[in-house]
């Protein structure tokens, strides 16, 4: 087997071959396979009828040169006098491997498991039955942490017991679509609280730059093609699924895991931890208004990083955390269109929608750096508090907003706190969300960044329109956060204006706050993946452990394995 990581093919003559309305969206069809396939033929002088397997791994894009924009592909493939090809090459990006075997699977074989479970009862009545008559591995939230550790149990047997504050995906759907035409909020489902966690409620990103020598992202990345997601996601350098398709492969998970014999109580909010002699005994939760314990050997913690009361309890209960740094700011708001047409010149309208990744140290030295960017997305309203507001950013798998958006953020640490509480973090990002609900009456604050340079409140829009969920109105941004903050987030959108033509222009539109980038804490855990209690064990990004739906899933699978030794 020949591996090669560095076949390139100019865009302009994938355009003329490729499939458009495949290629456009990333996907690799065989017209544009077979462009790869004779591009890697050539660079190892491999006549092309002689290769008899052909695999593209991963697709990427070099757009550094506009005029020559090419994607770049990882393939393996198998042919004739392999050794001999590769050592007249003679360059390290392309690699042989004796006696290597690849099974290559179909995608519908691949994505049977999982897609036709047989469940169909309601999923409360169905964990019910189980009562607490055995000690289990008791799981409190269902995000991607508390997902996959439950997923990983099941498969083994373990048949675990997952405890989430809110509600399925479809009646969490529901909770936000009428937050966000302004019927209230409800603080236990929400945008970050509810099944699939707040990753449900973005652009689904699943790129990650957790170094992976076991194998986990890879299975994170299976696991969601084998539940719905696009096949796509396999090979892009940037994954993403999009919140509509998330919502159906999060449903997908359930359903498995409950086919599997785990149980899963919806609308349950872990209250308290019983410990006894430093040992986790049991957990109270509370389900429809009423107290149930439920005995455990082992408790995941994978309550996300908003879970701000749980980390009040956690405290009190002795389980050691500490503070950890973040990052606030703001998101900015541009027409997608112009983000295209700088990033990728002529080509814009026939390449996938454009993302960008920007960062600036001020003079202060303060790290300004762009977050969660969404092509063709929309700013949403992410609040869970009642009294606060914080914002965040989604996109739907087709990416077809009329504007990109993305967080502009500024890293702060402990020294910016002003306190030792090792809550002092959720108390810095209250404070901005509180100076943000009212700045705009609940609504979320916009201002246009020239009135934020000149520190003053917008009266009207420029050229084009926000894309928001949840209602919007003017106020004064700037003045919802710190100065050092604001200060830093005015000269990195400059510099970013040098990198990006229009990118400081003064009708982008910006909105706040932009806080929950992270968790505020760590919960500290040993060797064995537990905490100074034993039995515990934090997990995810609500821990501290994780950045993004994939690096939380892979802590989930990891410690699902701790527990499986």
């Amino acid at each position: 087997m020949i591996h090669m990581s560095q076949v390139k093919v100019p865009v302009k003559e994938l355009v003329k071959k490729a499939e458009p309305e495949l290629f456009c969206k990333g996907k690799i069809g065989k017209a544009e396979e077979e462009l790869v396939k004779k591009a890697a033929a050539k660079l190892i002088k491999m006549p092309i009828e002689e290769i008899t397997f052909f695999c593209i791994e991963k697709k990427s894009m070099d757009a550094r040169k506009k005029n020559n924009i090419q994607y770049i592909y990882r393939v393996s493939l198998s042919g004739s006098k392999e050794q001999k090809r590769v050592k007249q090459y003679g360059k390290n990006d392309v690699s042989y491997e004796k006696d290597c075997v690849i099974k290559n699977i179909p995608a519908d074989e691949r994505c049977k498991n999982g897609r036709q479970s047989n469940q169909t009862s309601d999923p409360k009545e169905q964990v019910f039955q189980n009562g607490n008559d055995t000690k289990k591995t008791v799981i409190a939230g269902f995000g991607p942490a508390g997902m996959f550790a439950a997923l990983e149990l099941a498969r083994a047997g373990k048949q675990p017991v997952v405890l989430e504050r809110g509600l399925e995906v479809e009646k969490r759907q529901d909770k936000v679509d009428a937050f966000w035409k302004g019927k209230g909020l409800d603080p236990e489902c929400n945008v970050q609280f509810g099944e699939g966690g707040a990753g449900t409620f973005s652009d689904g990103k699943l790129n990650t730059l957790v170094k992976d020598p076991s194998g986990r992202n890879k299975q994170v990345l299976r696991t969601f093609v084998e539940f719905g997601a696009p096949e796509e996601i396999l090979y892009l350098q940037k994954p993403h699924i999009g919140t509509d398709v998330l919502k159906k492969v999060v449903k997908n998970i359930r359903e498995e895991v409950l086919s599997l014999g785990g149980t899963i109580y919806f609308g349950a909010k872990m209250e308290h931890i019983i410990i006894k002699d430093g040992k986790v005994q049991e957990v109270m939760a509370t389900i429809d208004g009423q107290k149930k314990n439920f005995l455990c050997d082992a408790l995941i913690l994978a309550i996300g990083h908003s879970a701000r009361d749980t980390f009040s309890m956690l405290k009190e209960s002795g389980i050691k955390m500490e503070q950890k740094a973040f990052a606030v700011g703001v998101r900015i708001e541009h027409p997608q269109e112009m983000i295209g047409r700088s990033q990728y010149g002529e080509w814009y309208t026939k390449l996938p929608t454009a993302e960008y990744k920007v960062t600036h140290q001020t003079a202060q030295k303060r790290g300004v750096y762009s977050f969660c960017m969404c092509p063709g997305g929309y700013v949403v309203n992410a609040s869970s508090e009642e009294g606060m507001l914080a914002v965040n950013g989604m996109s739907y798998s087709g990416r077809d907003s009329a504007n990109a958006n993305s967080a502009i953020v500024v890293t702060v640490d402990p020294s910016d706190f002003g306190s030792a509480d090792v809550l002092a973090g959720v108390a810095f990002q209250r404070k901005l969300e509180k100076a943000a609900y009212e700045a705009s009456n609940g609504k979320i604050p916009v201002q246009l960044f020239g009135d934020f340079l000149a520190n003053r409140c917008s009266t009207g829009f420029g050229s084009f329109m926000p894309q928001m969920k949840g209602g919007y109105d003017f106020a004064n941004v700037r003045a919802i956060l710190p100065v050092v903050i604001g200060d830093a987030i005015a000269e990195g959108i400059q510099a970013f204006d040098r990198r990006i033509k229009g990118y400081g222009r003064e009708d982008a539109i910006l909105s706040g706050v932009e806080s929950r980038t992270s968790s505020p804490v760590r919960m500290v855990r040993n060797e064995a993946l537990e905490s100074n209690i034993q039995g515990l064990y934090p997990c995810g990004e609500g821990a501290g452990y994780a950045g993004g739906i994939t690096s939380a899933a892979m802590d989930g699978i990891r410690v699902a394995q701790m527990l499986l030794l």
